[in-house]
């Protein structure tokens, strides 16, 4: 995939140091945080060029022109630790101090209008989550895994799923071969017959939660019975875990063996993901993959770190799930979980 942008050196330089030098800690007080970041778009420390960019990432989006982009040479910290395997949450707490990532990752959210989105028992309520391998999650199908994850989108069994992702490049392996593919939902449509569109349509489909969902919230266990296909190309899967409410249903069975027929037939996109690389993408609107294609040092790939971000699509989005508030602001929304 090719950047829509850039960072000049001396710029990112720049930017760096702002965002390494912000007092405010994203973990501890959200609020503070994006109203520091808030006010370095007030002041003129972010570079024009990249104001410009995010605003062609909201004009493409609204054109529907595409809903995948990457940004590349991005600010980061000036050190990146590794944590430990057996909790890096609970190690990144610890060991990290600057929040240039996260502040780089608020920047986005604040200059395409895409509010973020925290889950209360998630991560302990946090903005700004970690792809990074956890011990206790060892080939899971969770954002904690070491291995693969099949063709999904994020958080599918919950009732508030984000409209975008950001992926950002912490550390990254340079040797072993770990993609990030994505599929646009208007071209899965495209392979699958109008009498299939419509029973995926209803909501009699349910997906399990994940394991470190279920690990957080004992009450997340299943799905309500749920829509498959919603608005024009919205998907709700998650591959080899979405399954017919109704377990003795054949035709909601073979409508999901049609639509895995489906992804095999479209036109696929792929990213390799590497230091300062910013990679946004629908969640909705599309569906991810994360595809482990060459790899030769396991133990250095399981330190890979990707600081991660759910968003809405713009504040109307985020507002119809007022009831569902437990914090708001104007950076971001937790919703109860």
């Amino acid at each position: 995939m090719n950047p829509i942008y850039t960072f000049a050196v001396d710029e990112r330089a720049s930017l760096e140091d702002s965002l390494v030098e912000l007092q405010a800690n994203p973990y501890k007080d959200y609020d503070d945080f994006s109203a520091a970041i808030r006010g370095l778009i007030e002041r003129g420390a972010v570079p024009a060029s990249f104001v410009t960019a995010c605003s062609r990432i909201k004009d493409q989006r609204s054109r529907a022109e595409t809903y995948a982009h990457l940004l590349s040479n991005c600010p980061l910290d000036y050190d990146i630790p590794l944590f430990d395997q057996d909790n890096p949450v609970q190690d990144k707490y610890a060991q990290k101090s600057t929040y240039a990532g996260e502040g780089m990752l608020e920047l986005l959210a604040q200059l395409t209008g895409t509010p973020l989105l925290a889950y209360a028992t998630r991560n302990n309520g946090d903005f700004f989550h970690d792809v990074y391998a956890d011990n206790r999650y060892r080939r899971t199908q969770t954002q904690k895994t070491d291995g693969e994850l099949f063709w999904h989108n994020d958080r599918t069994a919950h009732p508030v799923r984000a409209d975008y992702l950001a992926l950002l490049g912490m550390r990254c392996p340079t040797d072993d071969l770990v993609y990030t593919g994505y599929i646009d939902g208007r071209e899965l449509l495209r392979h699958l017959p109008a009498d299939s569109q419509a029973l995926l349509r209803r909501a009699e489909f349910v997906t399990p939660f994940d394991e470190y969902s279920r690990d957080a919230n004992q009450r997340q266990v299943i799905s309500e019975p749920h829509e498959v296909l919603e608005n024009e190309h919205s998907f709700r899967y998650y591959d080899t875990r979405t399954r017919p409410a109704d377990t003795t249903s054949a035709p909601h069975f073979a409508v999901l063996m049609e639509l895995r027929d489906a992804l095999a037939r479209t036109e696929e996109q792929y990213h390799r993901i590497q230091y300062r690389d910013l990679l946004v993408i629908a969640n909705q609107d599309g569906l991810h993959c994360r595809k482990m294609v060459d790899i030769r040092h396991p133990e250095t790939t399981r330190q890979r770190w990707l600081l991660k971000t759910y968003a809405f699509r713009n504040e109307q989005a985020a507002s119809a799930h007022v009831d569902a508030h437990v914090d708001a602001w104007l950076g971001g929304v937790r919703v109860a979980d």
